[in-house]
């Protein structure tokens, strides 16, 4: 899964959440800079996602938990995370409509609670 940070400043964000979720013990080594997935019609990607490899179980639990813990901190400005997953599937998650995170990352990923 990539998850990419959309805002006033998308790198800003993307520094800040990798902080953030480098601070899950559960999510070391699962985390990690990389290229986010090319769109229908791109023919690639710049370098501006995380790719979390978390195919199931705890860690799902503990990515949704973060993610959550991470949109509720106050910010100047509105930030937006965007899962993505390799067969397209896309999810947004912002502040205003944080709701059941975890039920939108399994989802994305097609794991059941």
């Amino acid at each position: 899964m990539w998850l990419s940070v959309e805002g006033d400043d998308p790198a800003e964000g993307l520094a800040q959440l990798s902080d953030w979720l480098g601070r899950e013990s559960e999510l070391r080594g699962l985390v990690r800079p990389g290229d986010s997935a090319p769109g229908p019609g791109e023919l690639g990607a710049l370098a501006d996602a995380l790719v979390a490899a978390v195919g199931g179980g705890g860690a799902i639990s503990v990515l949704a938990a973060s993610l959550k813990a991470f949109l509720a901190q106050p910010r100047r400005s509105d930030v937006r995370i965007v899962l993505r997953t390799s067969d397209g599937r896309r999810v947004e998650v912002d502040a205003k409509r944080v709701g059941n995170v975890e039920a939108l990352v399994r989802e994305t990923l097609r794991q059941p609670e």
